[in-house]
């Protein structure tokens, strides 16, 4: 490789032989952070940062890969990120880096305006969401991932107890494949509707007084939490897998309750 100031030749040393004969399966950059735009399902766009990764496989007879190039590949692709020009940067990865595989991973907060139950208070509520693609030769796979806050309210406890009953908050963990591209909000709403009560940034009076109730009128174990979501999951045409993991954060005890369900390749939805 010739340097451009001064025409001497620089050493490749990424592309020099390998002897050891161990094929690396995902090398790339990770933690690298990039302003995107999603598109939301008002069609509207909203801005964000992502902490993005970019991999690809390496053969066996190749001693490194040229990190730059997986940068330049991003930043050739602009700020206006789908589900359907993912696939465009996992291919252009492919082609770039001569890869067999290649994975685009994206993390980023998204905010919903939300309205309080009660008064129609507006605020704004964030999200984990998480895109990944990939590209295996000519096949493609994408999995779309909503980290969901919710209020769970103990069935056990409102059994038991005379005077109310230990609610908490819980996060689910929902990953889906799909035949056709699902929102974001979708998800989200798929989940929320599934525990005691959804979260809300702004609340008045009204509002606590109308979620306490709910959540008391809708108690949901754990177990139930990931089962409720995995039965709106099973009804969706749309959805080809799920994995949805939920984990409370308990608020009479020193720990956390968790319960995970996966729908399989062939599965029913029965597990």
């Amino acid at each position: 490789m010739k340097n451009q100031d001064h025409g001497t030749l620089l050493a490749d040393c990424q592309s020099e032989q390998d002897h050891r004969r161990i094929r690396i399966d995902r090398v790339g950059v990770k933690g690298l952070r990039h302003p995107i735009e999603v598109r939301d399902r008002s069609f509207a766009t909203q801005s964000t940062v992502a902490t993005v990764s970019l991999l690809v496989d390496l053969p066996h007879h190749f001693k490194g890969t040229h990190m730059s190039r997986f940068v330049e590949v991003l930043n050739a692709h602009g700020r206006l990120i789908h589900v359907k020009n993912l696939f465009s940067i996992v291919h252009a990865l492919q082609k770039r880096l001569d890869a067999e595989v290649a994975h685009l991973i994206m993390e980023f907060p998204y905010f919903l305006e939300k309205r309080a139950p009660a008064t129609g208070a507006e605020g704004l509520v964030d999200y984990q969401v998480r895109f990944e693609a990939a590209a295996y030769r000519t096949e493609t796979d994408f999995v779309m991932t909503a980290v969901v806050p919710v209020t769970t309210l103990c069935p056990c406890s409102k059994a038991i107890s005379d005077r109310g009953a230990h609610n908490q908050r819980g996060y689910v963990t929902a990953s889906i494949r799909s035949s056709e591209p699902i929102w974001i909000e979708e998800l989200i709403e798929i989940v929320e509707s599934s525990a005691s009560s959804p979260i809300y940034s702004l609340l008045k009076r009204p509002d606590e007084k109308f979620v306490t109730e709910q959540a008391f009128d809708h108690p949901v174990f754990v177990e139930d939490l990931v089962r409720n979501v995995a039965v709106r999951l099973n009804a969706h045409c749309d959805v080809l897998w799920y994995r949805v993991e939920a984990e409370n954060m308990e608020s009479i005890h020193n720990h956390a309750a968790y319960a995970l369900v996966e729908k399989h390749s062939g599965d029913n939805g029965g597990g």
